[in-house]
């Protein structure tokens, strides 16, 4: 065999066995899917799941399991709407992406530019923060830093928000370190408002939901109030699923307020990993734009996962704009997840396979979507299965435990027998926190109850917990984020500052309580 023989025939080997590689990737999906995703149903209590899956351009799946509210005979179809919650972060970088080919935006020009009143805490950060900056959790913003001013609603407006956030310290380098944030999304928000002249809501609903075709979602947390073909939220309380209220307020629509459905969100799916391509042949947006969106900016730790979860172990992992990039099985995966009070949801993509698939749910299960998320990969990727179902029961029974061991440590060293130093009604008074704004403490029938004055549901009963510490007792208990107060005292016995922190472990990070420093501002007339 010559040279040009050896040459002719490597290739010929190499191009089979690309082809049998390619071959054993399934293009249609598991014959066992329904049994299967009803099985996660079943076992993680979730009411209702619309799931969609797309390939090559096509819609492979998109429909509806389960029951939009429990008790009741409405079923999921593929139009019933789920809020999608963080996988609306996704809509607000393709807006701006839109705006930047518009001519009307760069992606590293400061923030200042647009927004000329806007201000962090730091002068340099404010003066240096860019666009592209709004939306890879680098700011040096503490996780979740800020949620309090909308989480749960609150009688702010998103601009006073905005403005609010210059009174909140910065705890990371800038640039320094990953760190996940919803309330610059709202400034990114009031970026597309400031050049485009339309809101965000009108902007994605007219230049992207309307383009794409996705025509039964809108842009608004209140819409999941609104009635007609919606799933009702569900979550575990006191150990038994129900359902909830779901989360109305629009002052964050930009970081997660988009309600879709499995037929829309196919859309969505198909459009992004077609570079911006909508169904009449037209461009939403072109494919430099797509390179920036799923190009990593700020890097994040890529963990061991547990031996269950031995193959989500990734090579790189990281934040690009609006979406998560990471390796799985040797291909790029971009993705995102979501979770609002009674919904939790996930995005995922592998561009090199023009292969999507989404899990929408009606309850509060993230194990719930993974499971069937990595089951449907899998299956399109033609390897060998994993038990994802029985891996994620597994680490969901080991947090359950985890968490209470660590409530169970936290009460065995409290000091039953110990009592407040001062009279309750020496605790009663308004306190300041310099960027949320005003607590009120009052002493009503002999007990001590808080209010935060611009968070209507955060009332709760003060009970004594040991030493100067109480413990808020939500009265709203599907909050289910009872906190710590913990007054200090001047020598002179008066109270200095006030701090809070989440009694559980399992209390949703939006709920930053740590991060509230209180100064009295007015004590009451004893």
């Amino acid at each position: 065999m010559n040279k040009s023989d050896v040459i002719w025939y490597s290739f010929l080997v190499l191009f089979t066995l690309l082809i049998g590689s390619q071959s054993m990737r399934a293009q249609a999906p598991p014959k066992d899917l329904d049994a299967y995703v009803e099985s996660v149903q079943k076992e993680f209590e979730v009411p209702g799941i619309a799931l969609a899956i797309v390939k090559d351009g096509k819609v492979v799946v998109a429909k509806g399991y389960g029951f939009r509210k429990l008790g009741e005979s409405a079923r999921v179809d593929d139009r019933t709407l789920f809020g999608i919650a963080s996988n609306t972060k996704a809509f607000t970088a393709t807006a701006l992406g839109i705006l930047v080919e518009e001519g009307k935006l760069e992606w590293d020009a400061p923030v200042i530019r647009y927004l000329p009143w806007f201000q962090l805490s730091d002068p340099y950060v404010t003066r240096e923060l860019t666009i592209r900056d709004l939306l890879v959790h680098r700011s040096g913003l503490g996780l979740g830093a800020g949620d309090l001013l909308w989480w749960p609603s609150s009688t702010y407006n998103r601009k006073e928000i905005a403005k609010r956030l210059q009174f909140i310290p910065l705890v990371k380098s800038f640039r320094g370190a990953y760190a996940y944030d919803n309330v610059l999304y709202l400034i990114a928000g009031e970026v597309i408002e400031a050049v485009s002249g339309e809101t965000w809501e009108q902007f994605v609903a007219s230049h992207i939901l309307s383009k794409v075709g996705m025509t039964d979602s809108n842009v608004r947390h209140s819409d999941a109030a609104g009635g007609g073909n919606v799933a009702a939220t569900h979550a575990e309380i006191d150990g038994k699923v129900r359902p909830i209220s779901p989360f109305t307020s629009d002052n964050t629509n930009p970081a997660g307020g988009v309600n879709a459905s499995a037929k829309d969100i196919a859309k969505w799916m198909i459009v992004q990993l077609d570079s911006g391509r909508v169904a009449d042949g037209t461009r939403l947006f072109s494919p430099r734009t797509t390179v920036q969106l799923w190009s990593i900016v700020t890097p994040t730790p890529d963990g061991n996962p547990p031996p269950e979860l031995a193959a989500l172990r990734a090579n790189f992992n990281g934040y690009a704009l609006g979406f998560g990039v990471r390796d799985y099985r040797g291909h790029k995966l971009v993705q995102h997840t979501g979770g609002l009070p009674g919904y939790v949801s996930k995005v995922a993509m592998i561009p090199e396979l023009k292969l999507g698939v989404a899990v929408l749910t009606n309850q509060e299960s993230g194990e719930a979507f993974e499971s069937i998320t990595y089951y449907v990969l899998d299956h399109f990727l033609g390897v060998s299965r994993t038990n994802w179902l029985g891996a994620f029961k597994t680490l969901h029974a080991r947090i359950d435990s985890m968490t209470a061991r660590m409530e169970k440590e936290i009460a065995a060293k409290r000091d039953s027998t110990s009592r407040p130093p001062l009279p309750l009604a020496s605790y009663a008074g308004t306190y300041n926190d310099p960027w949320y704004g005003d607590v009120t403490i009052s002493l009503e029938n002999g007990k001590l109850v808080i209010r935060f004055d611009h968070t209507p549901s955060l009332v709760g009963d003060l009970e004594h917990w040991q030493y100067d510490t109480f413990v808020a007792r939500w009265r709203d208990r599907e909050l289910r984020a009872d906190a710590f107060v913990t007054f200090a005292l001047n020598p002179d016995g008066s109270i200095d500052q006030v701090k809070m922190k989440a009694v559980s472990p399992a209390t949703d990070f939006s709920f930053d309580f740590q991060d509230l420093l209180f100064k009295p501002a007015r004590r009451d007339k004893k």
